[in-house]
């Protein structure tokens, strides 16, 4: 039983929040203890708009890419999308030919199958050049295949990288990379998947069908400050929706000329938007007379023609009225609130012009929801998002076809589900057809327009995931005792596995699995016609990606890449000696975090707080994976008023329901069936740790408790 630990919070800390967001006191703490406490950081938790998502045109080589592909479409060329065979591979895959192909592109796709190596393929360029292709589009690869674009390049065939695994030092030589890991790709935020750069690349193609497209802005405003007696011009030119210069100056009456200004300049030739046209011209005349003319355009007038409750609102009023000003207040001065509404406006009245965008997007979101939960993307930042979208879309909208099939061969309650719930049943199954070499099902199930197909898809895929999961627990059953000696002998610091009997597609599976049980970095390897092929799972602080470059000097590996907590890599059977004694030097070196077996807990709950309201709060902190695990909750001395053994096959659970006073709350405690009559007695008292959830049966929605720990109360020291 684990140690049980709960940080001290202070209402100094807390009441800011509470009061600044509109949130409640348990809510608040909960943010606090998981270091939570910036606007910008807690507004990915609390809202959902997909407002707040990154700007594509951000990756500052976006542009470049939309161009090269319109091109392409201009010229009716041959285009060839290359993807990765996990998840994140073949959604990346799915998203972008399927818009490729919508807008007239002459477009194929091509995943690696069978024993194909990670990543773009000589032979696959080669096969393209003979069918006269001429521009091939990584996802989810590319960043690290420097020999194989050079060939590309050779055989006039341009190639654009769409990747988000760490980038080396020196990139390759493509006309385009969007990698929002590289150090020059001018994207906020590094840590989104394969998927989600494929989406980036689609919505600003999508965007580029609009009248905005490479148009320029200009937003000016004028604030007086009395206290300065002065005046403060700021000016910001906008592009595809983002600000690409800014300029701010000051002005003191009747003493700064305009020729003292590089307002001019920076205003010529531009069609200038103001808030208030009347207003701002009587400012202007006032500051520099009446000679100079500035072409004005009243920017009201237009966006109350979509938000007429905005009509009559000066600049102020509009910036205490964005909800930026709610989270990032700091960021949020006059000009930026304006900049602020005019997106929002742009986005509104797209979406009325081409309301087929908004449908189109919410089916490429299921993907990159589902994409950023298989490859363990954080879930901070615009991943909570996505998430967010793709599941409210799968659970209220359309599910896109290949899905809709795949969901209901594995009995998915779409009513009820969470992105826990797609990380336990569904990414597996996407990632099985790949993990045996037969990625191109998936991909097949994904992009199929024929209903009767997707269904024997879904079937063979179904087939796979088991088989997947047979293999793995053979596995472990079989060289348990192996794994238990390699901790060891590693002096508990990492487990090495290496088995020519273990399918070339569970590494990764099983190194997962090996991680969970030891709870230190794990490498599983097997080999295959002379090849050592293996994969990383790492935790406490160890990044796969550093600990592997070690082993570079003389190019030890034939390739390697992934992210912080998972890798794969491959390297010629002679050198496998030189890879058990370069793991033995480096064993002394690695620091990994403290394991212990202390529970930190997100907040104590006194059973008269447990209510339905508490319950719809906690939510906001869903989705739970990686950087946010589920939460951990704390009630003392809540009496168990029933119990019964629930389950089809061992271990089997515990149905527990706890009485908290006004509710009676049903509970789960899983695989521990064994504890009842024993430890858990109907009747008494127990502390226990648990995540708080909604149960979805036949239409009916619960309230529950998902025990992790549970201790009789009696045992507890004061």
């Amino acid at each position: 039983m684990s140690n049980w630990r709960k940080m001290p919070v202070t209402r100094q800390q807390i009441l800011p929040l509470c009061n600044n967001y509109g949130i409640d006191q348990i809510l608040a703490s909960i943010l606090v203890r998981r270091g939570i406490t910036q606007g910008k950081d807690i507004l990915y938790f609390l809202e959902d708009d997909l407002r707040f998502q990154h700007n594509p045109f951000l990756f500052s080589s976006m542009e470049d890419a939309v161009t090269r592909i319109l091109q392409a479409k201009d010229e009716k060329e041959k285009v060839l999308i290359f993807g990765d065979k996990d998840a994140d591979g073949v959604t990346s895959t799915t998203i972008l030919y399927t818009y490729l192909k919508s807008i007239g592109i002459d477009v194929s796709c091509r995943i690696p199958v069978g024993d194909d190596a990670y990543g773009l393929s000589m032979q696959a360029v080669d096969d393209f050049a003979k069918e006269g292709g001429t521009l091939i589009i990584t996802v989810d690869c590319g960043i690290s295949n420097f020999a194989e674009i050079s060939h590309a390049a050779d055989l006039c065939i341009d190639v654009i990288v769409t990747d988000h695994h760490n980038a080396p030092e020196k990139l390759p030589e493509a006309v385009v990379i969007l990698d929002p890991k590289t150090e020059d790709s001018g994207y906020p935020f590094k840590d989104i998947s394969g998927a989600a750069v494929a989406y980036k690349l689609v919505s600003a193609l999508r965007f580029a069908q609009t009248g905005l497209y490479e148009n320029e802005y200009c937003i000016l405003n004028i604030s007086e400050n009395e206290e300065q007696n002065c005046f403060f011009i700021d000016c910001i030119k906008i592009r595809n929706l983002i600000v690409v210069k800014e300029l701010h100056e000051k002005i003191i009456p009747g003493q700064t000329s305009i020729y003292d200004l590089k307002l001019p300049y920076f205003l010529q030739g531009q069609l200038i938007y103001v808030w208030d046209k009347q207003n701002t011209y009587k400012t202007l005349n006032s500051l520099f007379g009446n000679g100079i003319d500035f072409n004005l355009t009243d920017l009201q007038a237009e966006i109350c023609t979509l938000f007429p409750k905005l009509r009559g609102k000066s600049e102020k009023d509009i910036q205490k009225m964005s909800i930026f000003n709610k989270y990032i207040p700091e960021e949020n001065n006059l000009i930026n609130s304006i900049y602020n509404l005019f997106v929002t406006y742009c986005r509104k009245k797209l979406a009325l012009e081409h309301p087929e965008f908004a449908e189109n997007e919410k089916m490429d979101l299921q993907l990159v929801a589902l994409a950023a939960i298989a490859d363990i993307m954080p879930l901070k930042n615009e991943n909570r998002i996505f998430i967010k979208n793709g599941v409210n879309s799968i659970k209220t909208g359309k599910i896109r076809p290949g899905l809709a099939e795949l969901f209901a061969i594995l009995k998915i309650n779409i009513e009820g589900i969470t992105a826990t719930d797609l990380s336990w049943s569904v990414t597996p199954a996407l990632n099985a057809a790949g993990r045996l070499g037969q990625a191109d099902l998936t991909l097949a199930l994904l992009t199929s327009e024929n209903a009767k197909e997707r269904e024997e898809l879904a079937h063979s895929i179904y087939t796979l995931n088991e088989e997947r999961k047979n293999l793995v627990q053979n596995a472990s059953l079989r060289i348990q005792d192996i794994a238990k000696k390699s901790v060891e002998d590693l002096q508990n610091k990492l487990c090495l596995v290496i088995d020519e009997q273990i399918h070339p597609g569970i590494t990764g599976n099983f190194a997962g699995k090996l991680m969970q049980d030891f709870n230190v970095p794990a490498i599983v390897i097997t080999k295959n016609e002379g090849i050592y092929k293996g994969s990383m799972r790492s935790c406490r602080g160890l990044i796969t990606t550093e600990f592997l470059s070690s082993f570079e000097e003389g190019k030890f590996f034939i390739n390697y890449g992934g992210h912080d907590c998972a890798a794969g890599f491959s390297f010629v059977e002679e050198k496998l000696d030189i890879f058990m004694q370069n793991i033995k030097n480096c064993i002394s070196s690695i620091q990994l975090e403290d394991n212990d077996t202390i529970i930190d807990i997100d907040a104590e709950i006194p059973t008269d707080y447990i209510t339905e309201d508490l319950f719809d709060s906690i939510t906001k902190l869903e989705p739970y994976g990686a950087e946010n695990p589920e939460l951990k909750l704390l009630t003392h001395e809540v009496t168990i008023c029933d119990a019964a053994i629930v389950g089809k096959k061992e271990p089997f659970s515990l149905k527990l329901t706890f009485d908290c006073g006004k509710h009676k709350i049903p509970a789960v405690l899983f695989g521990k069936a064994e504890k009842l009559g024993n430890e858990i007695q109907i009747g008494k008292k127990y502390d226990i740790i648990y995540t708080m959830s909604k149960n979805y049966f036949r239409g009916n929605v619960t309230n529950q408790f998902k025990i992790q720990e549970i201790k009789s109360s009696d045992n507890r020291i004061n």
